[in-house]
């Protein structure tokens, strides 16, 4: 059941990405736009709710944040819910919307693109602790604020014009990256330090400079310059947008491609 709920999710974000794409020509598609992203949001939820039931009928329960299909799936959830709840009402524009429901619709389409295997299963030992949920949640809220960041820096990038009807001005784009920047870097701080935590209930030692820890360590000293350079320096406009579009791909490789291109404790993310 919760598999249908998150084919249903993708289903309803894929139907929200041709829609906003329609708006860029039309606008009355972009309010249908939104309430298909946003039940896609509720399918998500319900799915994970589901999935968490369902384990514990089969004997190991735990909420689904314990494998790649797992977070990719919390992870479209929670950049979903910072752009409804948070950022889409203040940095409206057709062309965020369609950019959040693409990124959130790819979360969902890798798995199948590369027949992951998206069935739940007992954890590891390494998984059987507490910390599990509140790491992953941390680095998922970090992960999810940042990723607005890139899709506001990329909108900075490639808008044509000041005041468009497709996107905000150039500085309530900056004020938006700025914001959501802030917020990922203090989630992104906290995962590092329950990782930590978790690091020294698990293994013994709080840092082992494992590749994960790492990558982490890289992306958040990116952050941390990011926001030096604009509160310290006073940087504004593209090299800003860039360095956070840098910093966001950092993310995704600290995610995803330590796990499968460098072994290390966390290989079995």
């Amino acid at each position: 059941m919760n598999l249908k709920l998150f084919d249903l999710a993708l289903l309803l974000y894929l139907t929200s990405t041709v829609l906003w794409l329609f708006s860029l020509k039309r606008e009355g598609f972009g309010r249908i736009a939104y309430f298909l992203f946003f039940g896609g949001f509720v399918a998500l939820l319900l799915g994970m709710v589901v999935r968490w039931w369902e384990t514990h009928l089969l004997g190991f329960p735990y909420p689904p944040l314990a494998n790649m299909y797992e977070s990719l799936v919390f992870f479209s959830w929670v950049l979903s819910l910072f752009y409804l709840f948070f950022f889409s009402r203040k940095y409206k524009g057709r062309l965020f919307g369609l950019l959040s429901s693409l990124f959130c619709s790819s979360l969902l389409l890798i798995p199948l693109l590369v027949g992951m295997d998206r069935s739940p299963k007992p954890l590891v030992p390494a998984l059987q602790s507490f910390w599990l949920y509140i790491h992953v949640i941390t680095c998922f809220l970090g992960y999810g604020a940042l990723g607005i960041g890139f899709l506001l820096s990329l909108i900075y990038l490639f808008g044509e014009k000041k005041g468009s009807k497709f996107w905000p001005s150039k500085e309530i784009l900056e004020e938006g990256t700025y914001k959501s920047i802030v917020v990922g870097f203090l989630f992104l701080t906290l995962g590092i330090i329950t990782g930590a935590a978790w690091a020294h209930y698990a293994w013994g030692r709080y840092w082992a400079w494992d590749p994960k820890e790492t990558w982490s360590l890289i992306t958040w000293l990116i952050y941390a310059g990011w926001l030096h350079a604009r509160l310290m320096r006073g940087w504004r406009g593209k090299r800003m947008a860039i360095l956070s579009i840098i910093g966001f791909v950092s993310v995704i490789f600290t995610y995803v491609g330590v796990n499968y291109l460098l072994s290390g404790l966390h290989s079995y993310g």
